[in-house]
């Protein structure tokens, strides 16, 4: 049986590479300071979202998820070719947009009621979330059939993390994550937030008192993950995150591959994708999120 990737717009995969692969986005919509919602990417190209952010700090941008109907339009001549689905949702914990998926499967459905359409909750989201679909499609282009790429994405999606940290908390406390990090609602001035990610949710894992501080303690989390599971290169994708700051995003992939060569993990800086984190998620995190998404390979 024949079937497509389908994702939403948190994936964070640049839009030449989902071309490539054939993989159908359903964006998310993006706006600052009134109720004109833009696609993102489509409407609202990433780095123009940016350079908004940077000019003006005070206004918060908001998000909302993709609608019923903008699942089905994706969804829909897929079906009509007679292929099966399997789209990849950003966690149930931060939006509502897996809902919105099922319920454009069972509209389809009355229309197509051998559709095979398989919705899933990543339990993960940007550069993590698009990881993972990059593995879906290596299984596809392997050859292996549907129900078994379902089967091995449900066994690595809970092995994902994100361990970042971002250039202050006013975003996550206007988003309304900050009940979510225990501990930083006090925070001083200057002070950096650590996050990590995992099964869903966002976790505090301490604090620095400045942007390099806070980039070294990243990779501390990164590595003390990778000895938890007995990580080996050849086993698990490691992948940077970054905001605004392009320049900042290389340097920080460079470093952690010179940081993790030291431990006696050897990579290159081809071993470390790098894409930029898109609108949906900062307009938590702000303009300057920086981190890494870490997830198991599938075991083909």
């Amino acid at each position: 049986m024949d079937y497509r990737i389908v994702t939403d717009g948190s994936c964070d995969l640049p839009p030449e590479l989902c071309r490539e692969k054939d993989i159908g986005v359903v964006p998310f919509y993006v706006s600052f300071g009134s109720e004109d919602y833009q696609k993102e990417i489509v409407d609202m190209p990433i780095r123009t979202f940016y350079d908004q952010m940077v000019a003006d700090p005070t206004t918060f941008p908001k998000s909302s998820m993709p609608s019923v109907q903008d699942y089905a339009d994706v969804f829909k001549p897929i079906v009509a070719e007679g292929k099966a689905i399997i789209c990849i949702c950003i966690t149930t914990k931060f939006s509502g947009s897996y809902q919105s998926a099922m319920n454009a499967k069972e509209m389809l459905m009355e229309s197509y009621p051998d559709a095979r359409i398989t919705v899933m909750d990543s339990t993960i989201n940007t550069v993590l979330q698009g990881i993972f679909v990059l593995e879906a499609v290596r299984m596809y282009e392997a050859g292996l059939p549907y129900e078994k790429v379902i089967e091995e994405l449900e066994a690595i999606k809970d092995t994902g993390r994100i361990f970042f940290t971002v250039g202050n908390i006013d975003y996550l406390k206007h988003g309304g994550r900050i009940g979510k990090l225990a501990g930083l609602a006090g925070s001083m001035l200057g002070i950096r937030p650590l996050i990590t990610m995992k099964e869903g949710e966002i976790f505090s894992s301490g604090l620095a008192r400045s942007r390099r501080k806070s980039l070294e303690k990243v990779y501390e989390l990164l590595w003390q993950y990778l000895q938890e599971v007995h990580a080996k290169p050849d086993e698990y994708v490691i992948c940077v995150g970054y905001g605004y700051d392009i320049e900042e995003g290389e340097a920080f992939r460079s470093e952690a591959v010179a940081f993790l060569n030291a431990k006696g993990y050897a990579v290159a800086d081809s071993d470390i994708r790098k894409y930029q984190i898109g609108a949906t998620i900062s307009v938590h995190t702000g303009p300057y999120p920086l981190g890494f998404g870490v997830l198991r390979k599938s075991m083909l």
